[in-house]
């Protein structure tokens, strides 16, 4: 099994939402994060003041799911989240060694 991490723009979120949900993923975990990479940040004038906003909204996404999905998983992230300009965001993928679905005490792949 493994984990994808996809940190992407907020605005994206139901598109990345939607084409996961077609190749077959159903459980996601959303987490609201503040961040940068290359682009540092940017300025912004208030009131004729200039002020420097350091960390940009960003959407974390997390799935867990099986070797055999995360292909696809990863094209669909991509496929929905990409706008060709700078801060679309990063995948990060890490094997995941066991999963237990605290209800019914499911474990690995049984628990996705």
């Amino acid at each position: 099994m493994k984990k994808i991490e996809a940190v992407i723009k907020p605005f994206k979120l139901d598109e990345v939402k939607d084409a996961l949900h077609e190749v077959g993923l159903q459980g996601i975990t959303v987490v609201e994060a503040k961040g940068f990479g290359r682009q540092k940040g940017h300025t912004e004038l208030y009131r004729g003041a200039e002020y420097v906003v350091d960390f940009l909204p960003k959407v974390k996404i997390e799935v867990v799911c099986e070797d055999a999905v995360v292909e696809r998983a990863v094209e669909a992230i991509i496929g929905a989240a990409r706008t060709g300009r700078i801060g679309d965001g990063k995948i990060f993928i890490s094997s995941v060694e066991e999963v237990i679905r605290i209800r019914t005490g499911e474990r690995g792949e049984d628990a996705v």
